[in-house]
């Protein structure tokens, strides 16, 4: 590999740690005044190579532009929050058991733990939160221990933790009727993973 080969390479790691690092937090809680001002000068273009990606980003884009910091916090709580039963989970047990805190989530629990990664205590959301699963691939993309964060391990754990129930996730939230920012997030992020997952298969 030639050093402008390596340098796109590299590029290209970057951008998919700082996607999923932009992903976990919007899904994690409401964007802020902060986050929402990058939107007003983000670049329309996709941040990964890809023209698969291009509509989907342009429109979370456009939606970040045209949202609130407290229209995107009531319609954050409207979605995932309230009282009880929220209108959408963000849990990955949900998705593939019916069950919070069930089967999925022990099994999740002993991947992170042969991972070396433990729970932070601050975070009161249990380690199937779609928020967390991509806090843990950005850490794959771009930690330091290469024994742990490599291409071996992500494709792994992509596979068996985010890949079986992401894209109902998403395609509920596109559907309700009282999503707007977060519904273009969800096709932004369904597509994504769509991209991952595509790039995983083609490795050997």
């Amino acid at each position: 590999m030639n050093d402008a080969a390596a340098s796109s390479a590299l590029d290209e790691e970057i951008a998919r740690a700082e996607l999923y690092g932009l992903l976990a937090r919007l899904w994690y809680a409401a964007p802020d005044a902060e986050l929402l001002s990058a939107f007003q000068v983000a670049a329309t273009e996709a941040p990964m190579a890809g023209a698969f990606l291009e509509e989907p980003w342009r429109q979370l884009v456009g939606a970040g532009r045209e949202t609130s910091e407290a229209k995107a916090h009531a319609e954050y709580d409207a979605l995932f929050g309230g009282m009880g039963k929220p209108e959408i989970y963000l849990f990955g047990s949900h998705y593939l058991s019916g069950f919070l805190n069930d089967k999925p989530l022990a099994r999740l629990r002993g991947e992170l733990l042969r991972l070396g990664l433990a729970r932070d205590e601050s975070i009161s959301e249990t380690e199937d939160h779609v928020a967390c699963l991509f806090e843990v691939m950005r850490y794959l993309i771009a930690g330091d221990d290469v024994a742990v964060a490599n291409l071996t391990q992500q494709q792994a754990f992509f596979a068996a933790q985010i890949q079986p129930w992401i894209s109902n996730m998403c395609d509920a939230v596109s559907a309700h009727p009282k999503a707007g920012f977060y519904a273009a997030l969800a096709r932004f992020t369904k597509a994504f993973a769509e991209v991952e997952a595509q790039a995983f298969d083609i490795l050997p």
